[in-house]
């Protein structure tokens, strides 16, 4: 476990500096706003288009991988929004509450999941993962806007919201261009390919940054128990999901390890601004975001470690 753990420091560490640079004013508040939309709209997907654009990519290797994933993220959603009439009677949680932590129990920080496979696993994992992209990212999100709508009740979920939803998210745009360039064997200009290069360099390292500052002490001062439990079934049921369901599908080697951190890095941020949007839980939303990223600093080592034990 310490191998895998010291393989992950830089990642956490660079979460660590994002953190203590807003803190201490040397980045003004308001700058990070913008740090997070650059590496969301522009380096990721350029991240993306690089690395599958050129990958080895085999389909029918990829595909019980692909199946893999799907079953764990529709199965941890039917968990979760099977325990909403257990939580209403018990805990009196009210709509909005359980919006968000059904938002933090199913969502996954791909930005993470992509730091952690490239020190891991290089541009080969990188290819892998982004598969997981493809299935998990319009998946939950239309779960996420159907809960939302129905049990928050601020908004209805229309077809033009959840396919606006999707059109607006450069991730899927990134895969499904990177995707048809590999598939059609395009050659990019030398040019271009130098840009994404460059642009590529800088994803991972800026978007920690944007992710470390933005972590809120302050929001974890309150609904301590739907913390707990959104951090549990995100942090441990869902990578156990995802190990019974690589099983089951003889997925192996590093597509199992794999499978492993989409599973266990903590919850998309997000999700906060879709929770403020929707009338869910926000403040909630927001503690319970902060608390898994702390928590996976335990976790996602464990969970990693674990995984290329079993991978061999």
């Amino acid at each position: 476990m310490l191998v895998a753990f010291v393989a992950l420091i830089p990642v956490f560490a660079v979460i660590a500096l994002g953190f203590t640079l807003r803190k201490s004013g040397v980045i003004p508040a308001e700058h990070w706003r913008g740090v997070e939309l650059i590496s969301f709209w522009i380096l990721f997907p350029a991240l993306l288009i690089n690395t599958l654009s050129g990958a080895d990519l085999s389909i029918s290797a990829l595909t019980p991988f692909a199946l893999a994933v799907l079953m764990m993220v529709v199965t941890i959603c039917l968990f979760v929004w099977a325990l909403r009439p257990w939580l209403s009677r018990h805990w009196q949680g009210n709509g909005p509450a359980f919006t968000s932590i059904f938002q933090t129990s199913t969502r996954w920080h791909g930005f993470i999941a992509l730091a952690v496979v490239d020190k891991l696993f290089g541009a080969p994992g990188l290819a892998i993962l982004a598969v997981a992209f493809v299935v998990m990212v319009p998946f939950l999100n239309v779960v996420n806007i159907l809960v939302l709508a129905t049990y928050a009740g601020k908004t209805r979920a229309t077809l033009s919201m959840i396919a606006r939803s999707l059109a607006r998210n450069p991730m899927l745009w990134g895969v499904g261009l990177g995707f048809l360039v590999n598939i059609t064997a395009v050659r990019l200009p030398g040019p271009l390919l130098a840009t994404l290069d460059l642009l590529s360099r800088g994803a991972l390292g800026v978007s920690l940054l944007a992710l470390g500052a933005g972590l809120s002490w302050n929001a974890m001062k309150t609904s301590g128990r739907e913390v707990f439990l959104s951090a549990t079934l995100k942090l441990i049921v869902m990578p156990l999901l995802g190990a019974l369901f690589a099983f089951l599908f003889q997925v192996q080697g590093n597509q199992f390890t794999i499978i492993i951190i989409a599973a266990a890095v903590p919850t998309a941020v997000n999700g906060y601004a879709l929770a403020r949007a929707m009338g869910g839980d926000a403040e909630l939303y927001a503690a319970a975001s902060t608390a898994q990223v702390l928590a996976s600093f335990i976790t996602l080592p464990l969970f990693v470690w674990s995984a290329q034990q079993l991978a061999g």
